[in-house]
């Protein structure tokens, strides 16, 4: 291994002006470590998304300036790499790395942060028992906290006698008395406090601000599934098969959301102090579950985007999503949202708005329902929509005829190839 004695800073990347500042979350390697060009050095978090800083060089790392759980701005250093040729070298074992065999083998190490190992060594644990959350599986500080707590707990209740043994008695008076009604046993009454994400407070913070900044309401409507059921039905294994993506009844509610906001400007505008911005333009945002929180990232120019390119772009940003692999390009602007409890089995909700949004869609779960038909009562999938709005800017008239209007579309989605 030949050194050249540069000392390369490894730094914050620059962050948008939307985003003031990062938290260090966790080092992929520790001081002494071998690290190559472009590895993963250190994950940081915004209030929007993960950011993994990269190695720019090959080298060892040589220093961590900021440790995990620091708050950090752009082009703030993280830490040192020494430049070395490491092409044909092979990480040698440190005293620790010796000492620490048993939890920190490649594969291991691989899948544990420095914090969490600390922990699994001190407390000898298995870590083939504990279920990583992370990023890929990976074993975070809380899993291992969360291990330690349930065994304790379940250790203290198997240590405690048996209070049911002392009830049983020949003798036909209880032996329990008032106090020990009146005293129950508060042993095993736990509590842990953790620091929230910064998209746990950033999501708190927004939704904060939307229902003490905008005058909320939500209508409500509801509508029949069958048409959208049929045409899957009829259509899935040859859309899957000449568009390589599964069809879902999202792209059907993103295309019908596209043509009602072309009919009512107003639910796909927002305020911008005295003004009123109008897009002429359809960024869709779809709330999406992830392992740090709902995050809403866009379908840039929805209404250029066909059924198939719908759902293909949705299961990627899902995906990207899920691994914490969401650009701040993903989650920046939008003009309209929707959001889809019934996956939850949601029934039905008012949805908040995602500022600076006037108007979010919110779907749920598809139930069957007597309904009435041509004067006969018949049974129907039937899904309640609830589209909340700010009534500064929609008034109730069209918010209503807005919903009415996607109620028409998904009930004759023929009308959305047609356009009319």
């Amino acid at each position: 291994m030949s050194k050249d004695n540069r000392q390369i800073e490894v730094k914050v990347p620059v962050l948008p002006e939307s985003v003031s500042d990062a938290v260090v979350i966790s080092w992929y390697k520790q001081p002494g470590d071998i690290i190559r060009r472009d590895e993963p050095v250190v994950d940081i978090e915004t209030d929007k998304v993960v950011l993994e800083v990269p190695s720019p060089v090959d080298g060892v790392l040589d220093k961590i300036i900021e440790t995990d759980g620091a708050t950090v701005t752009a082009e703030q250093v993280l830490g040192i790499i020494s430049a070395q040729d490491v092409s044909s070298s092979e990480q040698p074992e440190t005293s620790k790395q010796v000492k620490d065999k048993s939890v920190n083998d490649d594969t291991e190490e691989s899948i544990l942060t420095p914090s969490a190992r600390k922990l699994i060594i001190e407390n000898k644990l298995d870590q083939n028992n504990i279920k990583g959350t992370g990023k890929g599986g990976r074993i975070l500080k809380e899993d291992v906290l969360n291990v330690i707590s349930t065994d304790t707990a379940a250790s203290e209740s198997e240590s405690k006698p048996d209070n049911r043994a002392a009830v049983q008695s020949d003798s036909p008076v209880s032996p329990v008395t008032d106090s020990a009604i009146n005293s129950p046993d508060l042993s095993d009454r736990e509590e842990q406090r953790v620091p929230m994400t910064r998209l746990r407070a950033r999501i708190a913070q927004r939704l904060l601000e939307a229902q003490n900044n905008a005058a909320i309401l939500t209508t409500f409507n509801e509508v029949n599934m069958k048409p959208v059921m049929d045409m899957r039905k009829q259509y899935k294994e040859l859309f899957e098969k000449t568009h390589n993506v599964k069809l879902g009844t999202m792209s059907f509610f993103v295309k019908a959301a596209v043509e009602a906001l072309k009919l009512f400007p107003s639910v796909n505008a927002s305020i911008d102090g005295n003004d009123i911005i109008y897009h002429n333009y359809f960024d869709i945002g779809i709330a999406v579950s992830s392992p740090r929180g709902l995050v809403v990232p866009m379908l840039r120019n929805a209404q250029q985007m066909s059924m198939a390119d719908i759902e293909s772009t949705i299961m990627d940003l899902a995906i990207k999503a899920r691994d914490n692999k969401l650009a701040i390009e993903n989650l920046t602007g939008g003009t309209f949202s929707i959001t889809n409890g019934g996956i939850f089995g949601s029934l039905l909700s008012t949805p908040i708005l995602n500022p600076p949004q006037s108007a979010i869609l919110g779907m749920h779960k598809i139930e069957d329902r007597p309904v009435v038909v041509n004067g006969e009562i018949v049974i129907r999938p039937v899904m309640y929509l609830a589209l909340s709005y700010d009534h500064r800017i929609i008034d109730g008239r069209e918010a209503v005829q807005f919903l009415v209007a996607i109620k028409n579309y998904i009930e004759d989605p023929s009308r959305l190839l047609l356009e009319i």
